[in-house]
């Protein structure tokens, strides 16, 4: 999308963001939790069976953000990459 930052792994986007809006993969369970405890930061985005979600990052503290950025890197990434990531954090 022409103007928006984008992070993605290979083709799959996880995180896109202009200067006023953010779109993120998260998981489905965890974005239903988050429309109806926080509806005035998560509102949901449909486009066709892909569900996204609307974030208003400015109304997050930056430990929220980055958690919910490597939420949605999860949501794309295969597998043995997120376990390895995991593996490498409970190292520390």
């Amino acid at each position: 999308m022409p103007g928006w930052l984008a992070f993605q792994v290979g083709r799959k986007g996880f995180v896109h963001s202009t200067r006023d809006r953010t779109l993120m993969k998260l998981d489905r369970n965890h974005q239903e939790l988050l429309f109806e405890a926080r509806p005035d930061v998560f509102t949901p985005y449909v486009a066709g069976a892909l569900r996204w979600s609307w974030v208003a990052i400015e109304a997050l503290d930056a430990d929220e953000v980055a958690d919910l950025v490597r939420e949605a890197w999860r949501q794309v990434v295969p597998k043995k990459v997120s376990r390895a990531y995991d593996a490498d954090l409970s190292k520390t």
